[in-house]
């Protein structure tokens, strides 16, 4: 499977923002698909996670409550809202695919066998 991350920028804090990751490729439906982020000079981390058919869903800690991960099986897309953004956020965004009909979301970036460009992240103070 083939992924296109989209939609970052640069904004003010307190601001929102909608990453998009579309698929293309194999059948879609079967994956979970993840995003992480990479800020400079730190290792890759775990974002949000959506299982397959969208039933369950992973977070981390630090965007809890602000983020929200969705998936359009129809448009073979997966969405990442971003509300109330901070300059900690700031990252390039990636968004990772894997094989899987369970419904655990993971969230170590090694199970993840697929994944897109990555897309810049940038919020002001």
């Amino acid at each position: 499977v083939q992924l296109q991350a989209s939609g970052g920028g640069l904004v003010q804090a307190g601001a929102s923002l909608r990453l998009s990751c579309a698929a293309s490729g194999r059948t879609y439906i079967s994956y979970h698909i993840a995003w992480f982020r990479q800020a400079p000079g730190k290792e890759r981390e775990f974002v949000a996670g959506i299982s397959w058919n969208g039933g369950s869903t992973s977070y981390a800690d630090s965007v809890k409550a602000r983020f929200s991960i969705s998936r359009d099986n129809a448009n073979n897309t997966v969405y990442l809202q971003m509300n109330s953004l901070k300059p900690e956020d700031t990252a390039i965004y990636y968004c990772a695919a894997r094989n899987s009909r369970h419904s655990m979301v993971v969230t170590r970036s090694a199970n993840y066998a697929y994944w897109g460009q990555g897309t810049q992240v940038t919020v002001s103070s």
